[in-house]
């Protein structure tokens, strides 16, 4: 039985696509480009952009099964809507969605709306899926990691309410298990919403003091600015994606990004491991960078 992942070369799909090969399962990546994703043994690609329908049909042609991750772009929402009605044409009853923690409170991201706006069609449609909603990437941190380790500052500003950071081979995981669990079953099964966090919250000044501890001397947190940490990311990209991140870190200042109750718990039983913790994460990278 096949699974199609979407979003392969990413950070989240490239480790779908390991996990499921390591466990035999029968794997096509879906790619923009033939041969430049370098792929496990036996995971085959399927070469499609997401808004050239034809090349999806085809990518989905023989699929069982379908993991679907759509990029943060202007064109998120029609690629995921889109690649799920032609699913739905196709025959194929057993998806995982990565959608986003609190797409349905935190309404003025757009990238939250638009993944919640394809919630929302699993819904209506009741199509037989798992939901993820990840919190916080802890890998997010390598971006910044120049930044911390030169200037001791941590610049994120994510502030004091609370944010249970998840590592993304633990989503990934969950992913896997879901895919198989779907993908053995002979008939499909219930739809499932499910939020992914880790088992402690973070603050701005808690993650700086991480990596003090790591780093053997001071890291300050660099504050609540907004305006400044919008004004620093559009030196790097796109204005509206600086701007819907502006947005987000002021979600998260509010309310956090806290799962339900009993999450972590939820998730080591299906992984059968321990989740991974902030503090290990930040020791690692500080090992990659000496």
């Amino acid at each position: 039985m096949t699974i199609l992942v979407t979003g392969a070369t990413g950070t989240i799909g490239s480790l779908v696509i390991q996990g499921l090969a390591q466990r035999g399962a029968k794997v096509k990546a879906l790619v923009r480009q033939a041969g430049k994703a370098a792929l496990p043994q036996g995971v085959t690609e399927a070469v499609a952009d997401m808004s050239d329908v034809a090349a999806m049909r085809e990518a989905l042609s023989g699929v069982r099964s379908l993991f679907l991750l759509n990029a943060v772009t202007p064109a998120e929402v029609t690629h995921g809507l889109q690649t799920l009605a032609l699913a739905r044409d196709m025959g194929i009853q057993r998806i995982v969605y990565l959608s986003v923690i609190h797409a349905d409170r935190f309404t003025d991201v757009p990238h939250f709306t638009g993944k919640y706006t394809v919630e929302r069609m699993i819904e209506s449609l009741d199509v037989p899926a798992t939901v993820l909603r990840p919190a916080y990437f802890m890998q997010n941190e390598r971006q910044v990691q120049a930044v911390i380790q030169g200037y001791g500052v941590y610049p994120m500003p994510i502030g004091a309410a609370g944010v249970a950071m998840i590592d993304t081979r633990d989503i990934a995981d969950v992913a896997v298990a879901e895919l198989l669990r779907r993908d053995a079953s002979p008939e499909p099964l219930p739809r499932v919403t499910m939020d992914l966090g880790g088992p402690e919250l973070f603050t701005g000044e808690s993650a700086a003091a991480a990596w003090s501890r790591a780093l053997g001397r001071e890291v300050r947190y660099g504050g609540d600015d907004l305006q400044a940490f919008e004004a620093q990311l559009a030196q790097y990209g796109p204005g509206w994606m600086a701007y819907d991140m502006r947005l987000m870190m002021q979600r998260i200042q509010q309310h956090g990004m806290k799962p339900a109750a009993g999450t972590a718990e939820r998730l080591e039983a299906l992984i059968g491991h321990p989740l991974r913790r902030y503090e290990a994460l930040v020791n690692e990278l500080v090992a990659e960078a000496s």
